[in-house]
């Protein structure tokens, strides 16, 4: 292994002038925020069930695909628009695609018949039903 002497004259001489544009261009080149989105996710556990949050505005309903395979919850959503607009001179089209994939893994005693899942004002809320069985207490004497 080489160790390479960092050069920090040139930072000592005008701090801020190289802060502003080593945070411009730190940004703009390693926070694309367009591309690769992943929403935000809220999980509530109840007495009854789990509810999970997903924060994906500007989508419909129809663009969530939701699947239950063995013990992980996916969540799919795939869009795409055009928009094409022709005039007398020139042709203009703009195209959108937003996708985005979460997964999480269902702890056991969940009943998979009492899954549901809304989406209202922006946000998918999905709701997990646990199993009966599970939710019985039971107190043990110590003999």
């Amino acid at each position: 292994m080489t160790l390479v002497k960092f050069n920090n004259k040139t930072r000592n001489t005008a701090p801020y002038f190289n802060n502003v544009f080593d945070s411009l261009f730190s940004d703009a080149l390693n926070k694309n925020y367009g591309i690769n989105k992943v929403p935000n996710v809220n999980i509530h556990e109840n007495e009854n069930d789990y509810q999970i949050e997903l924060a994906a505005p500007g989508l419909t309903k129809e663009d969530f695909k939701i699947e239950l395979k063995k013990d992980n919850l996916s969540v799919w959503v795939e869009k795409k628009e055009e928009n094409v607009e022709v005039k007398k001179d020139y042709t203009r089209k703009e195209f959108e695609y937003t996708s985005f994939a979460r997964s999480f893994v269902m702890p056991e005693g969940i009943n998979p018949d009492k899954i549901s899942a809304t989406y209202t004002n922006g946000i998918l809320a999905i709701t997990i039903g646990k199993d009966d069985a599970k939710a019985a207490h039971k107190e043990i004497a110590v003999s």
